[in-house]
């Protein structure tokens, strides 16, 4: 899908319509869009802090995200940050540009120039484009460190490892009652998208000396990972089938194992492999009892 509308022209929609709002006093352009070079696509999106004189208008009537178009669907949070209520207004609009919008009060804009620590909202890069007070004079600049997860420690290193071993027997236990709902969600989510998946980012991080910053759920993970690791990952999607997540559950391991062990390798930390092999007999056990 081609990119339907031109950065230049949904960056000037924004500031035009923000410079007709008297409450919004400042809009910032943050995370990949504020940073040079960042890979971007059609459908990456457009991460925008207003920063307002009422956040509460802002809460209480959504009708102000039709702005610059409109909505196809949204989604709606809020946050507590440093003590100020902020607002989330993910917005699809119906021209297919999606905008992340998060709203701050200018008091919060304020405290951050105070204390000169961003927050990591605006941490990995912001570029101002609208500021009526001259909010943002004083920011500092981003030190790009944040969402890079730091060295785990050896007992971090060791309770994930456990943990990972230790949902295994659950996913045993599910393709064993024939359960594959509670099963794939043993996998896929905790094994797979959590425990996995940061073990896997810590492997790119070891050779990026921790200054790789991962994408959610796994974003970015192909680009990243040396392409035999993302085969064996790829090979851990399988079907419904009972047995197909049997061969998923085993593919999952030996990544894991791998995995695991270059990192241990890497950091000083020993891998505990006698855990491995009395947890991997339990599950040959559960999968083909002996009769």
């Amino acid at each position: 899908m081609a990119e339907v509308n031109g950065e230049a022209d949904v960056l000037a929609r924004v500031t035009g319509w923000a410079a007709d709002q008297p409450l919004v006093r400042a809009v910032v352009l943050e995370s990949s869009r504020a940073v040079d070079g960042a890979v971007l696509d059609a459908f990456s999106d457009y991460d925008v802090l207003l920063v307002v004189a009422n956040v509460r208008s802002f809460a209480e009537d959504d009708g102000w995200l039709a702005g610059i178009g409109t909505p196809l669907v949204r989604f709606r949070d809020t946050f507590q940050i440093q003590g100020f209520e902020t607002l989330a207004r993910l917005v699809l609009y119906e021209d297919y540009t999606k905008v992340d919008y998060m709203v701050w009060p200018a008091a919060l804009l304020r405290r951050v120039v105070e204390t000169q620590r961003l927050p990591d909202l605006l941490d990995w890069g912001y570029r101002v484009l609208l500021d009526k007070d001259d909010l943002t004079v004083g920011l500092p600049a981003p030190t790009r460190r944040a969402h890079i997860p730091p060295r785990p420690s050896a007992a971090a290193y060791q309770a994930l490892v456990e943990e990972f071993w230790w949902e295994t027997t659950y996913v045993a236990k599910n393709l064993w009652r024939d359960d594959p709902m509670q099963a794939r969600y043993n996998l896929d989510v905790v094994m797979k998208h959590d425990l996995l998946l940061r073990m896997l980012e810590w492997r790119i991080e070891i050779e990026r000396d921790w200054t790789w910053k991962p994408g959610p759920v796994g974003k970015g993970l192909k680009r990243a990972l040396p392409p035999a690791l993302w085969s064996a990952l790829e090979a851990t999607f399988v079907g419904a089938g009972i047995e197909e997540n049997w061969r998923a559950l085993f593919a999952t391991t030996a990544l894991f194992r791998r995995a695991a062990t270059e990192v241990g390798a890497a950091l000083g930390y020993t891998y505990p492999d006698a855990l491995d092999r009395r947890v991997t007999a339990y599950l040959m056990a559960v999968h083909d009892p002996p009769h």
